[in-house]
């Protein structure tokens, strides 16, 4: 992978929002592989298309790109507030590219959240916008990047540091089977991932996972058997081969 932008495509363009655009999008088609089924180019889409920029065409993978200068941060200002929720809550909302560069037009960090870590908890409702403005009382919102698990971004490249792919390939597929877990369920499970991952070592005992108790009882206030959904949710990550059972109480991250 190439880290520095082709300048030459942002030429005859003024607005510094179009050049990083066309940058951006650029380097993306001529760099970015398909994490899914390995095809090394991706399709871009139509300009202006309401949801995705860009597609496979060996496996229909849709990829949305979001880009910006500097760090990723906490948080990503996105559009309509109630047309993400419907999109998250579909089949038809695409995979996430999220692309910084520094000021020299080199990207720092690419990476990709699949679509199926997209839950409405990670999703912030903005304010409203005020009466004075053209649209007021629209609604836009934030994608909170922080309550995103970390098995949930797929670095391609970090801190200029280009990722082998079959590392990248071989983290897509580790979590593939949430596609398949309701909506309903997906909170759940990946609630205990990210608690999971708060744990420093591979091996760990049921009672470190009770340890998040109180933090889980926030997040779900209207479960009053925490536990209980928690013995549940490690036996459902070891089914699909993500924790594996040593003995009574203990695990192991695979």
């Amino acid at each position: 992978m190439q880290l520095a932008f082709d300048l030459e495509r942002a030429k005859g363009y003024k607005s510094k929002s179009q050049i990083a655009r066309v940058l951006t999008e650029a380097w993306v088609k001529a760099n970015a592989y398909c994490p899914h089924c390995g095809q090394d180019y991706l399709n871009d889409f139509a300009n202006n298309r309401p949801v995705a920029d860009f597609f496979c065409d060996n496996c229909q993978e849709q990829f949305e790109l979001k880009s910006k200068k500097g760090n990723t941060g906490r948080k990503i200002v996105d559009g309509a507030y109630q047309s993400m929720i419907e999109r998250i809550s579909s089949d038809k909302n695409p995979n996430f590219f999220f692309l910084n560069y520094v000021e020299t037009y080199h990207v720092k960090n690419f990476l990709i959240i699949p679509k199926h870590f997209f839950t409405p908890s990670i999703i912030e409702k903005r304010k409203p916008l005020p009466p004075t403005a053209r649209r007021a009382g629209w609604e836009g919102c934030n994608i909170i990047m922080s309550s995103i698990p970390d098995s949930g971004k797929i670095f391609y490249i970090k801190n200029q540091n280009v990722v082998d792919k079959k590392d990248v390939l071989s983290q897509w597929q580790k979590t593939s089977f949430l596609r398949q877990t309701a909506h309903k369920s997906k909170g759940w499970l990946l609630d205990i991932l990210g608690c999971l991952e708060q744990i420093p070592t591979q091996d760990f005992q049921l009672k470190d996972v009770y340890a998040f108790e109180n933090h889980l009882k926030r997040l779900h206030p209207e479960n009053n058997f925490i536990r209980d959904k928690i013995r549940q949710q490690l036996q459902l990550l070891r089914d699909k081969g993500y924790v594996k059972f040593i003995s009574r109480g203990r695990y192991q991250k695979v």
